[in-house]
C-alpha cells in the first residue's frame, strides 16, 4: 500500500484530503527551444508544483523502447496446441438440466424483456410527403422547362376594337402563367413585352372570394378552389385570364411532346385564324353632271381631297406640240349655219379637242374660240365606260357630234396626210383613202384656183406681192426660224389668231423690225377684228 506522501495515510478512497491552503493550480510548460527548434520535455510536476508519481524516463529511453522488438531477442513465440474440440451433442449426451443431483429448480419463468430489442421488433416508419406539398421536386424535375402557346385575343367587336397576337408562358417548375405582347414593325404602339406579369392564375374562386380586393391583395389558395394547370391549355380552346377571352391556335415541338407523354394527347394541329379580307365594294359613281371631263368628276368619290388624274407621261412627251388640224362645217337646219367654218385642232398628247371659229366680217357672228381643249366623248359610250374621240375618227366626210352638235370634216392640212401615213395601222383603208383622194382633186386645181383667186381678189395678188417683197428684203434674219414655234406656244387653242398685244410683244422678243414700213403694211393686211391678227400669213414673209 502506498501512502499519501503529504499527510502519511494510506492511498485509499477515502484516505486523502485535498490540501486546502493550496493557492497554485498552473499546469508546469513542457514546451521549450534548443538550438533554434521547438522540442517537448517531459513534465516533472503536476498541476500547481506536485511532483508526479511514476517514473521519470528521458526521451532517449522512450525512444528505445519505442523501437525495441521482443521478436529480436526471443523469438517468435510458440502457441499451445488447441484443444480437441468435442462438439455439444457429444458433451451433453445422455444428460438431463438438475434434478438428478439433488437441486430443485423453479418453474420455468418469462423472460426480462429488453426494450431495444422490442423497439427494434416495430416496423419502420415511413415519412410519406404529400405531392401537392412536394414544390422541391417538382422544382428539381421540371426546371427550365415551359411551355409555349400562340394565342388571339380577338375585341373586334367593341367600339376601336381589334385582334392582338400574344403568346402564353406555363411555367412547369411552379405553374405560373405569363402573357408577352407580340408587337410588329410600324404599329403604333408603346413597345411594352408584357400584357401579365407572371403569376399562378385561379380558375375557380370560392364563393365568399368573388368580391375579393384582386386589385391590392394577393389571391392564396383559402380564396380560390381550383388554379390553371396544364391541361387547361389545349390548342384549339379558349381561356379567359383577367378578363380576357384568348383562343389558343399553336404551340412549339416541346409542347406538343409534353402533351404527348403527359397526357397521351397527339392531335394538336395549327388553326388558321387568319382573317380573309372581305371581297372589295364595288363603287358606284353619281350620274356625270356634266362639267368637266368624267375622270375628274370620279376623282371626288376616290378621296376626300382629290387630286387630279395620272397622265401618261411619256405619250405627252413623245407627242409634244403635234396637233392635227380639220376645217369643218356645222350641220344644222339654220340657213346662216351653212357658211359658218371651223378649225378643229386634236392634240395628240393629251387627246383633247379644241375648236375655233375663224371670224368672218359682216357675218353677223362673232367668232373666236368656240370650244376650249378637252375630251369630247362619242354618243353611243356610257357614263360608266366613256369612249373618246381619237385620230381614227377624223378624216374626211367623217361626222364628229360635239355635246349634240354635228359637224363634218371638210379638209384637212399637210401634216394630218404625213401623220396617217405613218401611223396607217390605227385607220382603216376607206379613211386613208378618203384623205388622199382628197389632196389629189386639191392639187389638181391648184394653178387654176391661184390664177382665178388672184383675178377674183385683188386683195390677196397684193398680199402675195408684199410677202414675196418682205421676204427678199429680210432674207438674212437671225430669227426666221423661229417665229412660228413663238406664234404656236401662245396660240393654245392652234386657231391661227393671237390678240394684238401678245402679237407685238412676241415681235420684240425676236427683233423683228415692226417699224418697218413694208412689215407694218403686212400687220395691217393681217389684223382681224376685235383686236386679233393672223399669224399664218405674217410668219410666210419670214420663211423661205
Amino acid at each position: 500500500m502506498v501512502s499519501n506522501p503529504v499527510h502519511g495515510l494510506p492511498l485509499l478512497p477515502g484516505m486523502s484530503f485535498k490540501d486546502f491552503t493550496k493557492t497554485a493550480f498552473h499546469r508546469s510548460q513542457t514546451l521549450g527551444y534548443r538550438n533554434g527548434y521547438a522540442i517537448v520535455r517531459c513534465p516533472t510536476v503536476g498541476i500547481g508544483g506536485d511532483r508526479l508519481q511514476f517514473n521519470q524516463l528521458s526521451q532517449a529511453e522512450l525512444h528505445e523502447l519505442a523501437n525495441k522488438a521482443p521478436v529480436l531477442t526471443y523469438g517468435q513465440p510458440k502457441q499451445a496446441p488447441p484443444a480437441d474440440f468435442i462438439p455439444a451433442h457429444v458433451a451433453f449426451d445422455k444428460k438431463v438440466f438438475l434434478e438428478s443431483q439433488g437441486i430443485e429448480l423453479n418453474p420455468p419463468e418469462k423472460m426480462a424483456l429488453d426494450p431495444y430489442t422490442e423497439l427494434r421488433k416495430q416496423p419502420l416508419r415511413k415519412y410519406v410527403t404529400p405531392s401537392d406539398f412536394d414544390q422541391l421536386k417538382q422544382f428539381l424535375t421540371f426546371d427550365k422547362q415551359v411551355l409555349r402557346f400562340y394565342a388571339i385575343w380577338d375585341d373586334t367587336d367593341s367600339m376601336y376594337g381589334e385582334c392582338r397576337t400574344y403568346i402564353i408562358h406555363y411555367y412547369l417548375m411552379d405553374d405560373t402563367v405569363e402573357i408577352r405582347e407580340v408587337h410588329e414593325r410600324n404599329d403604333g404602339r408603346d413597345p411594352f413585352p408584357l400584357l401579365m406579369n407572371r403569376q399562378r392564375i385561379p380558375k375557380v374562386l370560392v364563393e365568399n372570394a368573388k368580391n375579393f380586393p384582386r386589385c391590392v391583395l394577393e389571391i392564396s389558395d383559402q380564396e380560390v378552389l381550383e388554379w390553371y394547370t396544364a391541361k387547361d391549355f389545349i390548342v384549339g380552346k379558349s381561356l379567359t385570364i383577367l378578363g380576357r377571352t384568348f383562343f389558343i391556335y399553336d404551340c412549339d415541338p416541346f409542347t406538343r411532346r409534353y402533351y404527348k407523354d403527359k397526357f397521351g394527347i397527339t392531335d394538336l394541329p395549327r388553326i388558321d385564324v387568319s382573317k380573309q379580307e372581305p371581297p372589295p365594294v364595288k363603287q358606284e359613281l353619281p350620274p356625270y353632271n356634266g362639267y368637266g371631263l368624267v375622270e375628274d368628276s370620279a376623282q371626288n368619290c376616290f378621296a376626300l381631297i382629290p387630286k387630279a388624274p395620272k397622265k401618261d407621261i411619256i405619250k405627252m412627251l413623245a407627242n409634244d406640240n403635234k396637233v392635227l388640224r380639220y376645217l369643218a362645217a356645222l350641220e344644222s337646219p339654220i340657213p346662216e349655219d351653212k357658211d359658218r367654218r371651223f378649225v378643229f385642232s386634236y392634240f395628240l398628247s393629251t387627246d383633247m379637242i379644241s375648236i375655233f371659229e375663224p371670224p368672218v366680217r359682216n357675218s353677223g357672228i362673232i367668232g373666236g374660240k368656240y370650244l376650249g381643249r378637252t375630251k369630247v366623248v362619242k354618243p353611243n359610250s356610257t357614263v360608266d365606260n366613256p369612249i373618246y374621240y381619237g385620230p381614227s375618227d377624223f378624216f374626211i366626210g367623217a361626222v364628229i357630234e360635239v355635246f349634240g352638235h354635228r359637224f363634218i370634216i371638210l379638209d384637212t392640212d399637210e401634216y394630218v396626210l404625213k401623220y396617217m401615213e405613218s401611223n396607217a395601222a390605227q385607220y382603216s383603208p376607206e379613211a386613208l383613202a378618203s384623205i388622199q383622194n382628197h389632196v389629189r382633186k386639191r392639187e389638181a386645181p391648184a394653178s387654176e384656183s391661184e390664177s382665178k383667186q388672184t383675178e377674183k381678189d385683188p386683195g390677196v395678188q397684193e398680199l402675195e406681192a408684199l410677202i414675196d417683197t418682205i421676204q427678199k428684203q429680210l432674207k438674212d434674219h437671225s430669227c426666221k426660224d423661229n417665229i412660228r414655234k413663238a406664234f404656236q406656244i401662245y396660240d393654245k387653242e392652234a386657231s391661227g389668231y393671237v390678240d394684238r398685244e401678245m402679237f407685238f410683244k412676241i415681235c420684240e422678243s425676236l427683233n423683228i423690225p415692226i417699224d418697218d414700213s413694208l412689215v407694218k403694211e403686212l400687220i395691217r393686211m393681217c389684223s382681224h377684228g376685235e383686236g386679233k391678227i393672223n399669224y399664218y400669213n405674217f410668219v410666210r414673209a419670214f420663211s423661205n
